[in-house]
């Protein structure tokens, strides 16, 4: 499976935001964001004017880098929210949320999105009573996740028991260490710094 296997924290730099990559770290003093705001590189400092394609360019890779996903699936996603009815931002958003990897990072089983897939490649967690091992997996409302038994006791699974809240679009047990999908995501429940138009605008060229 084709992932981006580099420094996390060159993304944020390099997007000039948090992008909450690397879990609880991201919300200390250690943060990359935090220490260093340059972009990366030598020539990082330097300013630079950013062209109308720059701007469409850098939202899209916004999102691609908050939920980890490379540039074929995202495509691939952003041509499955084009046919949908609806706006095809928010589509595109919804889509992405929906993915098993985002949906256990949202429901606090995974301090971060890139912890919550490898956990899910490893099987830690099952839909609907079934094994689940592909992080891509679309889910629709009314999909139960539950956690292995005895997966929950592993550390990336107990450690990321935060005070992080769980979106209303899912309901969440964490004494039986069960989450459900209710409903879809509408805009307003996604809580992503991104501006979806940007990103509708660079693919329609």
């Amino acid at each position: 499976m084709a992932r981006y296997t580099g420094a996390v924290c060159r993304l944020c730099r390099r997007e000039n935001k948090k992008l909450f990559l690397k879990g609880e770290r991201c919300y200390t003093d250690k943060c990359a964001v935090t220490r260093r705001a340059s972009v990366p590189g030598q020539h990082g400092k330097a300013r630079k004017k950013t062209s109308e394609y720059g701007v469409q360019l850098r939202a899209k890779q916004q999102a691609r880098r908050y939920y980890g996903i490379l540039e074929s699936q995202f495509l691939k996603y952003f041509e499955m929210a084009e046919r949908k009815a609806g706006v095809t931002g928010e589509n595109l958003l919804r889509i992405c949320e929906s993915r098993l990897d985002n949906v256990v990072y949202r429901l606090g089983f995974a301090s971060s999105r890139k912890e919550a897939r490898q956990l899910v490649l490893h099987g830690h967690y099952k839909v609907n009573g079934k094994k689940a091992t592909i992080p891509s997996i679309l889910l629709k409302p009314g999909d139960l996740i539950t956690v292995v038994s005895k997966s929950d006791k592993l550390k990336g699974v107990t450690e990321a028991y935060s005070a992080r809240p769980v979106p209303k679009w899912l309901e969440c047990d964490k004494t039986n260490m069960t989450g459900k999908v209710v409903e879809l995501p509408n805009r307003e429940d996604i809580d992503l710094d991104v501006e979806e138009h940007l990103i509708v605008e660079l693919y329609s060229k």
